[in-house]
């Protein structure tokens, strides 16, 4: 049984903050095969790595009195969103910021990592070229951010021209929730792109397309004209433990890959059947379950805690002992 590709979801997001330098080099340290930067706009068009523009969340924008007069509501996909927000502050202040824990209820050991800077695009890519590994990038809120007088992908394409990763063999993953961005992306650069799909909803730049169609045999086949992957949340694979959709074959068929998404081992994430005891951080059986999804034939993995990675042959393969450590 070949192992699924491991997508480092946000870095080693499990162990240390999302999207800093600590958690990219702890990933691939743990033998990820692919390191997952999140991208958002700095005020003056920059590809910022943050898992949402508003950045209150994950920095110490709060804690920063220079900037309290900053804090805004805005309405980010329909939705209002309260907090402090990338595409409001320069590239120079936004490195003046320093990331911290996003759950640090659940993870607490990651917040004596809070100290970092806030990475762009560029030093990620920097990161991943270093150590041999691919990139596979998300482009968050395209629409927002055309809005705004920010359009992302003429950003990102430029970067992708500059560090010659637009060809078919790029070792990246492009992906998005929308349709648009990809179909743009497409008409630009050979670049494998990833169309990522959720349980529920639809992307909001297709008000009358659901998830629930694109999913579809008729829906994959549409996908498969402008992207290489889907990305499904794992509900949509797997709506509970040992009993599998025809996801993965229908879009094997239509020429899609597929990656899963998000593999975490803390039992808070895990299906009642996957977790060991009753502790919300303990560790449940995540190599358990994603050897069940390698054999339902799963491409790729998103993956807080890479160390926890399937062996080749599905044995428990990885450094770090029993899943429970």
């Amino acid at each position: 049984m070949a192992r699924p590709l491991i997508i480092a979801h946000r870095g080693a997001s499990g162990e240390r903050p999302e999207h800093t330098r600590a958690a990219y080099e702890l990933a691939i340290e743990q033998g990820a095969d692919f390191i997952e930067p999140d991208l958002v706009m700095s005020l003056d068009g920059v590809l910022v790595v943050r898992h949402e523009n508003e950045i209150g969340g994950t920095t110490d924008v709060a804690a920063r009195p220079e900037f309290a007069a900053r804090r805004a509501t805005k309405t980010v996909d329909g939705w209002p969103v309260t907090g402090w927000f990338a595409e409001d502050f320069t590239l120079a202040e936004l490195k003046t910021l320093r990331a911290r824990e996003r759950l640090p209820e659940l993870r607490p050991a990651n917040c004596a990592f809070d100290q970092e800077p806030i990475l762009i695009f560029e030093e990620v890519l920097d990161i991943a070229a270093k150590a041999g590994v691919g990139v596979a990038p998300e482009l968050k809120h395209p629409t927002y951010f055309a809005g705004l007088g920010l359009p992302m992908e003429a950003a990102f394409v430029a970067v992708l021209e500059r560090r010659g990763l637009t060809g078919r063999d790029a070792p990246m993953l492009v992906q998005c929730f929308e349709v648009g961005a990809l179909e743009q992306l497409r008409g630009r650069v050979a670049t494998p792109l990833l169309q990522l799909v959720a349980a529920f909803g639809g992307p909001f730049d297709r008000s009358a397309l659901s998830y629930a169609t694109m999913t579809t045999a008729e829906g994959l086949g549409r996908i498969a004209a402008y992207a290489d992957w889907i990305g499904a949340d794992t509900a949509l694979i797997e709506p509970s433990p040992g009993a599998p959709t025809a996801l993965i074959s229908d879009a094997h068929a239509a020429g899609l890959k597929v990656a899963g998404w998000t593999f975490r081992a803390e039992n808070v994430f895990l299906p009642q059947g996957d977790r060991i005891g009753e502790a919300p951080a303990a560790h449940g059986r995540l190599r358990e379950r994603l050897a069940r999804f390698a054999g339902y034939g799963l491409d790729a993995a998103f993956m807080d805690q890479p160390r926890y990675r399937p062996s080749p042959l599905g044995g428990e393969g990885g450094p770090s002992g029993p899943d429970e450590g």
